[in-house]
């Protein structure tokens, strides 16, 4: 026990779970938060964005390129919902996200006094945006809070959590027993009949296929062990990119997986809704679906699978690896095929969206293996899905089904702010880019040398084209009045430079990463060709789930 103001408490609290960083706007409502992090010396550092989206966004990208917690901190209402975006992304995209909300005077809390900032009912908004939160009515409460909030951070499926945190709460002083990190649940008891079961069908299968997501992302060892002792083609879409690197023989993305679809006999998921495969791509009798999840809701939501193993997915694939035997020679035949079907689509890919493809190449080329690419909802960052190259885990950082666009700014932010030396890039449309514009100041102000690139168009392009193809050319609020990059870069300070071509682009990448500030570059580009009929991609199969 010690004497301390609930900010304090919060404030020790976040540095004992690792948190040296709090992605932040202050505001009245949470000075004595603000206060605790002054008082503590440079321990906890503030990032403070422009906006309040900018600070969820920036927690965001900080969780998702390190797969560790990152805590973001705003006032009440308008600073809270402003920052809504950004949590429910987190939710969506499993990100171990810390949400600091503030309120107001508790004794106000729902009472529609119209106090500053007052919104009824904001903990029940927090919490239909995280899987867990909680509002603190004392200064014990608040450690005892934010200690349980990271013990949910660490366990079952990853998603953001969230504290409420009043104001005469964080000034109040009292004696306050500050709790060491608590152990995360432990996942749950593999069932080994259940798994012996799978290892028995996957030995079994003529044309087995492995399809993953984010939830396998831990897993990345003993999926490609497994995946190379039975010789099976592994699709990963968005979040499960680069858990095999998309170098390797048996690394597909999702149009291969679509081919391989049609005519799989078992397929083992690992991680992943299986949600486009389930709905859109069609089910029948001859498939039998295997899947590994740690989430008991997700198991059965779209589809019950024929064996549902539920646990952790590197204890279950390290299970399974003892489990399935050996067979070379089917193996290698798997692989050839692998191989062939991976040439075919690629083929496919560059005669479909070869102007996307070659910038996306550029930019390739100039990354390194680990460095970090985060795709905004514009025409490269479409193709980015299925047709860039991803090496490692955590490298392609995608807003999934939410859709979010605006976020590849600051969400590019706070993965270089955590990551350090990594490199980062991150690709806009000029729609999505001028949405979070003013965190290039927060770039600046604190030293984060990411480097951005605006495709321009001059219009909200995937609208436009939806205007012009499916709505019989209605073409109507899709066109857009910008400014000039370079000149709106120069005047927040930021080294900025005009590409015209996927070589320039390459080279303009290489100076703004070798420069290591801030940087935009700017590609001007006319319409392109649709990438969809890769993303959205029929039944094959039976029917649908």
């Amino acid at each position: 026990m010690a004497e301390m103001s609930g900010g304090e408490a919060v404030v020790a609290t976040l540095l004992a779970h690792g948190i040296s960083t709090l992605y932040c706007l202050p505001g009245v409502q949470s000075d004595h938060l603000f206060n605790a992090m002054h008082d503590a010396g440079g321990a906890l550092r503030a990032v403070h964005t422009r906006h309040e989206q900018g600070a969820g966004y920036m927690a965001l990208g900080a969780a998702l390129a390190t797969g560790r917690p990152a805590a973001y901190s705003v006032v009440p209402g308008p600073g809270f919902l402003n920052s809504s975006a950004a949590l429910a992304t987190a939710f969506a995209t499993n990100a171990r996200v810390l949400c600091l909300a503030g309120q107001i005077h508790s004794g106000a809390i729902d009472k529609g006094h119209g106090q500053l900032h007052e919104i009824e009912g904001q903990l029940s908004i927090l919490r239909r945006l995280t899987k867990w939160a909680e509002r603190a009515g004392t200064p014990t409460e608040a450690a005892r809070l934010t200690t349980e909030a990271f013990r949910r951070l660490g366990s079952g499926r990853p998603r953001p959590v969230g504290v409420e945190l009043p104001p005469d709460v964080l000034a109040a002083r009292a004696d306050v027993k500050l709790w060491a990190p608590l152990p995360p649940d432990p996942p749950p008891p593999l069932d080994t009949k259940l798994l012996g079961e799978a290892a028995v069908l996957l030995d079994q299968a003529e044309r087995p296929a492995i399809f993953i997501g984010g939830g396998a992302i831990d897993a990345a060892e003993e999926l490609g062990l497994l995946a190379e002792r039975l010789g099976a083609p592994v699709v990963a879409n968005r979040h499960g990119l680069g858990i095999l690197d998309g170098r390797h023989e048996l690394a597909h993305v999702i149009p291969g997986g679509h081919e391989l679809w049609k005519d799989c006999d078992v397929v083992l998921a690992v991680g992943t809704r299986l949600q486009p495969q389930t709905v859109q791509w069609g089910v029948d009798d001859r498939l039998t679906v295997i899947r590994i999840e740690v989430d008991p809701d997700e198991m059965e939501r779209i589809r019950k699978p024929e064996i549902a193993i539920l646990g952790d997915a590197k204890a279950a694939l390290a299970a399974l690896l003892d489990m399935v035997r050996a067979r070379p020679a089917a193996a290698e035949a798997r692989r050839r095929a692998s191989l062939d079907l991976k040439a075919r689509i690629a083929d496919s890919i560059a005669s479909a969206v070869a102007p996307q493809l070659a910038y996306l190449r550029a930019i390739r080329d100039v990354l390194s293996d680990d460095g970090v690419l985060v795709e905004e909802f514009t025409q490269i960052g479409y193709v980015a899905r299925f047709g860039y190259e991803v090496r490692r885990p955590r490298t392609l950082l995608s807003a999934g089904y939410q859709g979010t666009l605006g976020w590849g700014v600051p969400v590019a932010l706070g993965a270089k702010d955590a990551l350090g030396a990594t490199q980062v890039v991150s690709i806009s449309g000029d729609g999505g880019f001028m949405f979070n514009v003013q965190e290039l100041a927060t770039a600046v102000r604190h030293r984060i040398p990411a480097v951005f690139v605006v495709f321009n168009d001059n219009a909200f392009g995937n609208v436009r084209r939806m205007q012009q193809e499916i709505h019989g050319n209605r073409v109507l609020a899709s066109d857009l009045a910008n400014p000039d990059f370079l000149r709106l870069a120069d005047s927040f300070g930021i080294a900025a430079s005009r590409a015209r071509d996927p070589g320039e682009l390459r080279a303009a990448l290489e100076q703004a990463l070798a420069d290591g500030g801030p940087s935009l570059v700017e590609v001007p580009v006319g319409e392109m060709p649709s990438p969809w009929r890769f993303i959205h991609m029929p039944r094959v199969r039976g029917k649908a789930a």
